[in-house]
């Protein structure tokens, strides 16, 4: 029995060589093949070429590779030529060719032209709200105790203490965004747009502390500092606000008044020479608009104007619109949005009986 299958097999292997079977068999698969013949027969079965050779086995593993790598240029992503982006072809998640005014190619994927704006460094970086209620009072002491720590650690390496500074600067609007999120979804209202608003903040926080990154590469304690930081200022902050969203926003606005005193410093620094006024990071150039030669001091300015702006918005978010007392002043338009400067008398929202969302949330006001 033996012998006939040998010759049945060597017989089907030189006759079918010209339809395929380019490889020489191999008598090693039969043996191990013939090894199991017994046991076959005994069991009734046929035994059959494709169950002894290899080769057909061969030949379909190389079908199914070819048909998994065809199914795999169909569905997986494949890089372009011109630059290292993804592209998907089977969720449609492509990344858009988009340029510079210039032509050139747009090389961010953190934020996009329509992102950018020219800022407002015309806002009056000395206003101050003078703490009259007790809370107001409270806010104030806590936030110059705050300062004293800071002031004590980094003295005068102002870039790492900025960059410090926009690690906790970059939580309040997050946090107020989410829980504003959270209520409008519970009580089935909109907000007003300040949860856009403060989501906007939040996000110009962190592309502040991208482009001192850039500057200042923080050590591994500093690394240790921010994520200790972080974790304690988040949790504060999101209790903070539960308790009294009036109170947190006044919070704010003076952590906003100090930050504009440091930037204030720091340009300072770079006037009387203390500081180098480095060539501005690309990331700058493209997010704020600014010349191809812009420096540090350009970039610190602009950084300061955003930081006056977010200290008008939380001082505001605490206080209340009175409608007929209230003058809106339109300043500028960016972003086809109108943003404005806020003059009303501080009258307490949760005094007069009303939220934040009656008030008017001036989005895209950096």
């Amino acid at each position: 029995m033996t012998y006939i299958v040998l010759a049945r097999s060597t017989a089907r292997a030189l006759f079918s060589g010209g339809r395929g079977y380019h490889r020489q068999f191999s008598t090693a698969v039969i043996a191990r093949q013939l090894e199991n013949v017994d046991a076959t027969h005994h069991h009734g079965g046929s035994f059959y070429w494709r169950k002894m050779s290899s080769l057909p086995e061969i030949k379909d593993q190389h079908h199914n590779s070819s048909e998994e790598k065809k199914n795999e240029d169909t569905t997986t992503t494949t890089t372009t030529n011109n630059n290292n982006s993804v592209v998907s072809s089977y969720w449609g998640i492509t990344r858009p060719k988009i340029q510079r005014e210039d032509g050139t190619e747009w090389p961010w994927n953190c934020f996009m032209p329509w992102d950018t704006y020219r800022a407002d460094v015309s806002i009056d970086v000395n206003k101050h709200h003078v703490p009259k209620t007790f809370t107001d009072k409270v806010a104030f002491r806590s936030v110059k105790f705050l300062r004293v720590l800071s002031d004590l650690y980094f003295k005068e390496r102002y870039g790492c203490h900025a960059m410090m500074l926009e690690t906790i600067a970059a939580v309040p609007g997050m946090v107020g965004g989410m829980l504003l999120h959270l209520k409008s979804l519970r009580k089935f209202q909109h907000s007003g747009g300040w949860i856009k608003a403060l989501l906007e903040e939040a996000e110009n926080e962190r592309m502040h502390l991208m482009t001192m990154v850039e500057l200042v590469k923080p050590s591994w304690h500093e690394r240790l500092l921010v994520i200790t930081a972080q974790g304690v200022f988040f949790n504060f902050f999101f209790v903070f606000y539960l308790v009294s969203p009036k109170a947190a926003h006044r919070f704010v606005g003076y952590l906003e008044e100090e930050a504009v005193i440091s930037y204030t410093q720091h340009l300072d620094a770079i006037v009387s020479g203390k500081v180098e006024n480095v060539p501005a990071p690309a990331i700058a150039i493209d997010y704020w608009r600014l010349p191809k030669d812009a420096t540090l001091k350009d970039v610190v300015t602009v950084i300061r104007a955003d930081e006056a702006h977010h200290r008008d918005v939380n001082h505001f978010a605490s206080v209340s619109l009175n409608q007929q007392l209230c003058i809106l002043i339109y300043t500028s338009i960016k972003h086809s949005l109108i943003y404005f400067h806020f003059y009303s008398f501080m009258q307490d929202i949760h005094h007069q009986g009303k939220e934040l969302k009656e008030a008017p949330a001036p989005i895209g006001y950096h």
